[in-house]
């Protein structure tokens, strides 16, 4: 079961769970008009007990620095769990786009565009944000924009306008740089019940932040899902 990676690459055990689950995956195709309501930047990505990010959903995902426990999240459940899908899914019907770092852009894309099926179709219609010093417009999948130059105050700019919420899926590297600003709002984490001891993190280096626990709820796979808020959002 899959959706976007977290580090990079494609998260592959979160996707098809979401479509499994009781809510459609429908994305805008364009920012709502919410009056009166900035967007919120919502990340939503699964993740260890020590904070690991990296390739949960297949061996291949993402093996930069050698890191060989590629698709732990899918190793370490039995079963595909409704209730991720179902909070992954309440989130989703949220959503007015997604924000992609360029390598979980491509990967993610790739690999649906590639199987098919419904989620390849709901990804393709969403619109997508694309942070990048490299790629140019037109991208090669539709309603994708790149975001290059200062991704700090494009990003800012985003989210100043109104609507609902962006969500960012894998991609840590530009996570990280949207914390270090205050431009992350929002936190839905699926945490597994795992320890790797190497790989890359959803928080690293001198990351600073503080966050209010607003929702946490334990599934019968042993994932917690926990919702945090910035105290500044």
């Amino acid at each position: 079961m899959e959706l976007s990676e977290l580090s990079g690459a494609v998260e592959d055990d979160i996707s098809e769970i979401v479509l499994d689950g009781s809510v459609p995956v429908v994305y805008s195709t364009e920012l709502s008009s919410t009056e009166g309501v900035d967007v919120k930047i919502v990340v939503m990505n699964n993740v260890t007990l020590d904070g690991v990010i990296q390739a949960p959903g297949r061996a291949d995902e993402d093996t930069r620095g050698g890191f060989a426990y590629g698709g732990w999240a899918s190793q370490n459940i039995d079963e595909p769990d409704p209730e991720i899908g179902a909070a992954m899914g309440v989130r989703m019907s949220q959503s007015d786009g997604l924000l992609f770092g360029r390598r979980t852009y491509e990967d993610l894309m790739t690999t649906w565009n590639a199987r098919g099926g419904m989620f390849k179709d709901a990804l393709n219609a969403a619109q997508k944000y694309v942070v990048s010093q490299t790629l140019t417009d037109p991208l090669p999948w539709p309603n994708s924009k790149v975001i290059a130059g200062n991704v700090v105050e494009a990003v800012a700019d985003l989210r100043s306008r109104p609507g609902r919420e962006l969500h960012i899926m894998g991609s840590g590297q530009l996570i990280e740089t949207l914390v270090a600003h205050q431009l992350v709002d929002e936190f839905l984490l699926m945490i597994f019940p795992v320890v790797l001891g190497s790989g890359r993190r959803l928080f690293a280096g001198d990351t600073y932040a503080e966050l209010d626990l607003v929702g946490a709820k334990a599934t019968q796979s042993g994932v917690v899902i926990a919702t945090y808020r910035a105290k500044s959002a």
